[in-house]
């Protein structure tokens, strides 16, 4: 438990401040001020420092006890006092589906380059752009990819979404997470969550020019670790790396914004304080970050590979066993070392459609024209694969034991089809050729035995 005295206002969290509780899914505890969090019992008629208790749950009260989820907060005011009258508020570019807009691009295999950076001031809700959506939001059901741009802070302005939790993944650019529970420091190569309903802030970490990465909003089951099957218990991502804040608050009475999404549209309310003012808090409910360089990947060591499910990180399941309603997937560093075998990704068509974003480096199946900052979309039963010249590469390298270094990408892989934008449709960064590089996949066919 972190009873560190803490000054009145929280409202900068340093780095020397900020600190973390290990495990996934674990019940946790923790006070900003000591003795801010009750013993023996979750509601005291009166609760220490004038706080006020309040549960906040992330599944029904009658779930399964491995799967209920729900936080005491002790906080400076009760939620009900941070959503006033609300009033219609606009993000023309954030995007929940069924995503039906209207455009004229045809179904295809589609890759982006980055998408521009603000060219005014933009904080990080405003510098969400929605690339696809799949399922329904208001069954929630399916997921959303966003890419986001941003240069301001959030300072007075505070967020909550009530459709889905958002799994964040810098590309550039280190940001400060502020959230009801805690703070966390997210950095390119790392990710975090915000649960479903949680309120937060996005400040800008260090120096630079713009801030940008990747979202999956995702509406359906929550993200948890997936099964190990005969792998077993260790390898992949492991719960002890999984980070999550311990208890740090605000107390500032002056005008801020609380906007939130709700159903697929959005509403801001004026409130005169602070709605991070949770003090101490327990519980399960949570949110975490992940460095994803802490993964520890698994592979073949004679010939062949698995597929890519085994670089699953997060998986979000569905109705149906082993199908996910998302799943994260990353490629990390690793060795390659197979022999007798086509080692990139292999040519398939697959029921799952895939989401794709380059953190860093290069991806192995596509060296060219796939740049950190990118994106690509192969939606369920469209083929896809290397491209000519690294099928040619590939298919004539030497097989020796080789490590794949400098590289981070990554997949957000959901069962429904990803409709597209309009803003993605019509995004100048498009890559109109992208389709060509697979033109040098010639017929190598000649009807007589032998590998040609």
């Amino acid at each position: 438990m972190d009873t560190t005295e803490a000054p009145r206002s929280r409202a900068r969290a340093g780095a020397g401040e900020v600190s973390y509780m290990p495990g996934f899914g674990n019940d946790f505890e923790t006070e900003a001020l000591p003795g801010a969090l009750p013993q023996g019992q979750n509601s005291p008629q009166k609760c220490n420092y004038g706080l006020y208790a309040e549960q906040l749950s992330g599944s029904p009260f009658t779930a399964p006890r491995g799967t209920n989820e729900r936080s005491w907060l002790y906080r400076i005011r009760p939620s009900v006092r941070h959503t006033r009258r609300f009033t219609n508020a606009s993000y023309p570019f954030w995007k929940s589906a069924p995503c039906l807009d209207d455009h004229s691009l045809p179904l295809g295999q589609l890759r982006w380059d980055p998408i521009p950076a603000p060219t005014a001031g933009a904080d990080f809700l405003a510098g969400i752009r929605t690339m696809t959506a799949a399922g329904d939001v208001m069954t929630q059901v399916g997921m959303a990819a966003h890419a986001y741009a941003f240069n301001e802070d959030m300072v007075d302005d505070y967020f909550f979404n009530a459709d889905g939790e958002l799994l964040i993944v810098p590309q550039r650019g280190a940001i400060s997470v502020f959230t009801e529970m805690g703070v966390m420091e997210v950095e390119p190569a790392e990710i975090c969550l915000i649960p479903r309903g949680m309120m937060f802030k996005v400040s800008r970490l260090g120096e630079g020019t713009e801030w940008r990465g990747y979202i999956c909003e995702n509406y359906g089951a929550k993200f948890t670790m997936p099964d190990r099957g005969p792998i077993g218990a260790n390898c992949l991502a492991n719960a002890r790396d999984f980070k999550t804040p311990v208890a740090a608050f605000e107390d500032k009475e002056i005008a801020c914004r609380v906007h939130v999404k709700w159903c697929g549209r959005f509403y801001m309310t004026q409130i005169g304080h602070s709605p991070l003012d949770v003090v101490a808090w327990h519980g399960n409910y949570t949110p975490f970050k992940y460095d994803l360089r802490t993964f520890s990947p698994v592979g073949a060591i004679l010939f062949d590979h698995p597929d890519p499910s085994i670089f699953t990180v997060l998986t979000a399941p569905s109705g149906e066993q082993g199908t996910a309603n998302v799943d994260f997937v990353i490629f990390p560093p690793r060795w390659l070392v197979a022999e007798h075998t086509f080692r990139p990704p292999w040519y398939h068509r697959n029921i799952m459609s895939e989401f794709m974003g380059l953190i860093l480096g290069q991806y192995d199946a596509k060296e060219k024209g796939f740049v950190p900052g990118g994106m690509s979309l192969h939606n369920m039963m469209l083929p896809h694969g290397p491209d000519a010249s690294g099928f040619e590469k590939a298919s004539n390298s030497e097989l020796k034991p080789v490590k794949l270094d400098h590289t981070m990408a990554f997949m957000f892989e959901t069962r429904f089809p990803q409709q597209l934008t309009k803003y993605a449709a019509e995004l100048e960064t498009l890559q109109d050729d992208y389709i060509d590089c697979w033109d040098g996949l010639e017929r190598r066919f000649d009807g007589t035995p032998g590998i040609k």
